[in-house]
């Protein structure tokens, strides 16, 4: 399949975002905690997806989680306590570029996490979003797919473009050599956790364009009608001509 023309992915697009902001509307409206956790491997496209979720959203209310290397204290807490902080409250939607379950990938794969924390995580984590959802939470767990020649790819355009070189790290580097443990760290977080009340759902983002609007489609069609009548909102004109900025103490830079 050719990769989706910028374009046509624009026009694709733009109505998809059209219902996002209906979606929005209605979390607000009908008081909804909305959770959207991004996972996948390095280069796989989150932030791009979430860019597009987000754009036009109100960031007041949709809130990007995008969290650091844990602290010491951090380190020494409840696995999940980190995380539960930035849960949404009513009427907000919070996307989280990774989560909870970097125990089950980088943390497994790159060593960070010991054996036994991996199998505590994969018990504790059914429980801990059954949690969530049982208290009125609506969650949507996505992985994002990347076959390796895609990855390397997008690792040497990162390595090339100055404006990207910060999305590329020494474990990133370090992470191409456990392409395979990746996959099979993924498989057995999938075994453990892709359950009935807190299913996973994979997508192809191999094409990065094709798969963000996948994935908006999909969200869109998990959630029931949320399309709201507008509100109504007087626009008379104004009485006079417009007024024109007037400054004193200083005056603005031009290009």
């Amino acid at each position: 399949m050719s990769t989706l023309k910028r374009k046509d992915y624009e026009a694709e697009l733009e109505p998809l975002q059209v219902e996002l902001v209906a979606m929005a509307r209605w979390v607000q409206s009908a008081g909804k905690r909305v959770v959207v956790l991004l996972e996948g491997r390095d280069t796989a496209g989150k932030g791009g997806a979430i860019g597009a979720l987000s754009e036009h959203l109100n960031p007041r209310q949709c809130h990007i989680v995008a969290l650091s290397k844990p602290s010491e204290r951090e380190s020494g807490q409840w696995y999940f306590q980190r995380y539960v902080p930035h849960l949404p409250a009513a009427g907000e939607i919070a996307l989280f570029d990774r989560s909870w379950y970097n125990r089950a990938g980088v943390e497994r794969v790159m060593g960070y996490a010991k054996p036994d924390q991996v199998k505590a995580f994969l018990k504790q984590t059914p429980v801990f979003e059954k949690l969530l959802i049982d208290d009125g939470i609506v969650l949507f767990k996505y992985w994002l797919c990347c076959d390796q020649e895609e990855q390397e790819e997008r690792f040497a355009e990162r390595l090339n473009d100055p404006l990207k070189r910060w999305k590329l790290s020494p474990i990133d580097l370090e992470a191409r050599k456990h392409y395979e443990d990746y996959t099979k760290a993924r498989e057995a977080m999938l075994e453990a956790t892709h359950t009935k009340h807190a299913p996973w759902t994979l997508v192809d983002f191999n094409d990065q364009r094709r798969g963000r609007l996948t994935l908006i489609r999909d969200l869109l069609s998990r959630l029931p009608d949320t399309k709201l009548p507008d509100t109504k909102l007087e626009f008379p004109p104004l009485k006079g001509k417009p007024a024109k900025e007037k400054y004193k103490v200083l005056k603005p830079i031009r290009g």
